[in-house]
């Protein structure tokens, strides 16, 4: 778990260019009653915010977990522990977004389909198969346990055509 403890009530979403979406995320070793708050509220940060995932680095917490709702609600919402992804096949092009990159959006090129193996709340691990939008959201929710972030992933044409978006987030960055 992190050195200090984590102050759940006060956890809200950091925005691009924060150094803490860039930095790999450490696996977890345990889950306990913090993984379960940590879970819990990002969840409710995730509905709140109306996203579909979020993954810890997202709140500042360098751990392997992502929330994921497809349908934005919270009670379809699912916590995934030290994701791995493999078996990839396929090529989808979606329009993605980010609650860390607020306002910016573009089409993303990712495989359209994967494996995924995490473990569950209970510590359970289990297995399934990922296809179209559920594929997507996986791929991007765990880029962010790499420090990838969407924007990495877009052509040159879509780089450009978020360039202005980016700058304006790093200005409100600098001058917080």
């Amino acid at each position: 778990m992190e050195s200090k403890p984590i102050d759940f009530k006060n956890l809200s979403i950091i925005s691009y260019p924060d150094p803490l979406l860039r930095q790999p995320a450490r696996p977890l070793i345990e889950v306990n009653s913090d993984i379960h708050q940590l879970a819990e509220r990002m969840i409710d940060l995730m509905v709140s915010s109306g996203g579909i995932g979020l993954a810890a680095p997202q709140v500042g917490v360098s751990l392997r977990l992502i929330v994921i709702s497809l349908s934005g609600k919270r009670h379809d919402a699912e916590a995934y522990i030290n994701p791995e992804l493999d078996n990839f096949h396929g090529a989808s092009e979606m329009e993605e977004g980010c609650l860390s990159v607020p306002g910016v959006r573009a089409k993303v090129r990712r495989h359209a389909g994967c494996t995924v193996k995490a473990l569950d709340l209970d510590g359970s691990e289990f297995i399934l198969d990922a296809v179209d939008m559920t594929a997507t959201v996986f791929q991007h929710e765990t880029d962010h346990l790499n420090g990838v972030l969407f924007i990495d992933r877009l052509n040159t044409v879509s780089k450009m055509a978020c360039r202005r978006g980016l700058k304006q987030l790093e200005i409100t960055y600098q001058n917080r």
